[in-house]
């Protein structure tokens, strides 16, 4: 049975397939970025901001009791807004145990993220999966 993570990642390498280029991509990422919610200003505190990004992130972490966890974010750069939209998409609202147990690595290798972005963006992107499966780790415990 596929996981509803792998379903996701199955759903946003196909839509990276159908676009082609990596100029065309991009375009699709900061699109994605614009749908996310707008975080309050109280959420957009120390205790959510991300290390080790260059851009402004911010990561809201909300376990369910049903043992999913549920994530927002927000960026102050629009790139960047759309790479926290991928890893909404892949991460929110599963159960904690897929979130831990994901190979992230592989999946940001198939949607072509680790060639297209600049080392700056990969190791931001790297930062917030790190907090998003410690935080369902920290969940699981």
């Amino acid at each position: 049975m596929t996981r509803p993570i792998d379903a996701a990642l199955n759903e946003l390498a196909d839509e990276f397939e159908l676009l082609g280029d990596w100029e065309e991509r991009y375009r699709y990422v900061i699109e994605l970025g614009r749908t996310l919610a707008p975080l309050a200003e109280a959420e957009r505190s120390e205790a959510n901001k991300v290390r080790g990004c260059a851009s402004q992130v911010w990561l809201v972490t909300e376990p369910q009791t049903d043992g999913s966890i549920v994530f927002r974010g927000d960026s102050d750069a629009h790139i960047v807004s759309g790479l926290i939209a991928i890893v909404l998409r892949l991460y929110s609202g599963r159960p904690a145990a897929d979130i831990a147990t994901f190979d992230a690595k592989a999946a940001l290798d198939r949607l072509g993220l680790s060639e297209a972005l600049s080392s700056q963006r990969s190791n931001g992107l790297k930062a917030m999966v790190n907090r998003i499966q410690t935080d369902a780790v920290a969940a699981l415990n």
